[in-house]
């Protein structure tokens, strides 16, 4: 089937997946540490500082690690509960729940709740991958990347228009803002029809068929087509419970599994590793590079506007290139740009200023177009079917231990009243994404063109991640020999009862 057929065969499934999807779009509180008036209610006076006062580094840490453990506990929750109770489920009770959460007069905790849920960072990928056939898998996973940037370029706009308000609304109505979108999530999340992948885990075939049937074109797919892909469903889910019994948390380190986990997990925690990071912050960057408060948050949202374009670039480059080539590309031109940017935090002049600036959205761009949307994309292509909520929620997990990693360590090194490393932060995270080159290289497989049954193959078979794009598998051979040593080790218990 090609690009053009998929689309037009399953155009439900894309709405429901970009649906879903949406409500991936939360986020932006690094923009506020370079608001005035937020540095005035929040921070302490900072004669360094462009604007007079700044968000002290442990505070700034305290802010950002303490949405990243809610994030990890909400992860540990939905990836149980996902499995037991389904997606669309889980997803409206947390969307219900998201709404308690600006109860909390605590920044801190608000933020603690606001990503206690985890929902958000887990879910709609693994939709997205298991509703869309294999021609248009990388597209809809990479999507989830479009929708993050689109919450943060909104979240960062609201930030900018909201500057000339002279109190404490100017950092207030930008969090208010976010609940907006609350009842129209909710409503889609009601209306969207469930995986048919976990109905087949569940033993629910009849669902399975019927749901299947929602996400295809009745005029180009038809009755029979959608249960032979029930069957293909089934087919894949028995031969992973051959390979590997169990959906327990410690089944995701077992035997080929293992292999698998540690890869999702790399590529999450390397979107840091990555320099990524600094443009989250990069209002502050900015202004300690020099740049006025007006300035920076105009460049602040040419460089969220990345999100939107890199993405969909991205997509470009997934009809052309592997995901191996893209996420590895995309890692070495981090590390250059990163290295660049890290030399010119010796030069002390106003152009030297803007042209950090610039290096930032190439580097925001960059991200975009390769590591950002690839990440959801490999992340759902390399985890078993069986496990790929749990596998997904400890990628995510990884991500967010890396992220209080990185939320101790930028602040101190961004901080007039810390570090001060400014630009020259950029070395550091050159090396990072350097070794991380390295890494991808040695052990990040290719996916692209692959069933879920066939990727299961190449896992058993031991293949080298650099042998994965050429080597062929075929999986009812594997299926096969499975039932083969199945029988004979019957054979041999039955024997040693005689």
């Amino acid at each position: 089937m090609s690009l053009r057929e998929a689309f037009r065969a399953h155009k439900k499934a894309i709405f429901w997946s970009m649906a879903l999807s949406a409500s991936a779009h939360y986020g932006g509180i690094g923009s506020f540490y370079g608001q005035a008036n937020f540095a005035k209610r929040f921070g302490v006076p900072a004669p360094a500082s462009p604007n007079g006062y700044t968000i002290p580094a442990e505070w700034q840490s305290a802010l950002s690690n303490g949405s990243s453990a809610g994030g990890i506990l909400g992860l540990l929750f939905n990836g149980w509960a996902a499995d037991r109770f389904g997606a669309k489920k889980v997803m409206l009770c947390s969307l219900i729940c998201l709404t308690c959460s600006c109860e909390s007069r605590l920044l801190i905790l608000g933020f603690f709740f606001i990503y206690l849920t985890g929902v958000f960072q887990t879910l709609t990928t693994a939709y997205a991958s298991e509703v869309c056939p294999i021609q248009l898998r990388g597209y809809l996973a990479a999507y989830v990347n479009l929708c993050w940037g689109v919450g943060i370029l909104l979240s960062s706009g609201v930030v900018r228009a909201t500057l000339t308000i002279p109190n404490d609304w100017s950092w207030r109505l930008p969090f208010i803002v976010q609940w907006v979108w609350i009842i129209p999530l909710c409503t889609i999340v009601i209306k969207a029809p469930t995986s048919p992948w976990w109905l087949v885990r569940q033993g629910r075939i009849e669902e399975a068929e019927a749901n299947v049937r929602r996400l295809t074109s009745p005029d180009c797919i038809s009755d029979q087509e959608c249960k032979n892909t029930v069957a293909m469903m089934i087919h894949t889910t028995e031969l992973e419970r051959q390979v590997s019994e169990g959906t327990s948390y410690i089944d995701c380190f077992r035997k080929t599994d293992l292999r698998r986990t540690e890869i999702v997990m790399m590529v999450f925690a390397m979107q840091l590793l990555s320099g990524e990071n600094l443009i989250g912050q990069g209002v502050q960057f900015l202004e300690d590079a020099g740049l006025g408060e007006i300035a920076a948050f105009d460049i602040n949202m040419v460089l969220n506007s990345m999100f939107i374009i890199g993405t969909i670039f991205s997509w470009g480059l997934l009809s052309r290139f592997g995901r191996r080539t893209i996420y590895t590309g995309g890692m070495a031109c981090m590390a250059v740009v990163l290295f660049i940017i890290g030399g010119i935090g010796f030069l002390e002049s106003t152009e030297a200023n803007r042209t950090v600036g610039s290096l930032l959205v190439v580097l925001n761009f960059v991200y975009n177009a390769t590591l950002g949307p690839i990440c959801y994309t490999l992340i759902a292509e390399v985890s078993s079917t069986r496990l790929r909520q749990k596998s997904i929620v400890l990628s995510r997990i990884a991500y967010q231990i890396m992220n209080i990693v990185c939320g101790i360590i930028v602040p101190r090194m961004l901080s007039v009243l810390a570090w001060d490393w400014g630009a020259k932060s950029g070395l550091f995270w050159g090396g990072s994404a350097l070794l991380s080159t390295l890494y991808c290289l040695l052990r990040l497989p290719e996916t692209r063109g692959r069933s879920y049954g066939e990727l299961d193959m190449l896992f058993e078979e031991k293949v080298p991640a650099w042998r994965f794009s050429s080597t062929k598998a075929d999986q009812f051979a594997l299926a096969d020999d499975v039932a083969r040593t199945s029988d004979v080790k019957e054979d041999h218990d039955i024997s040693k009862e005689r």
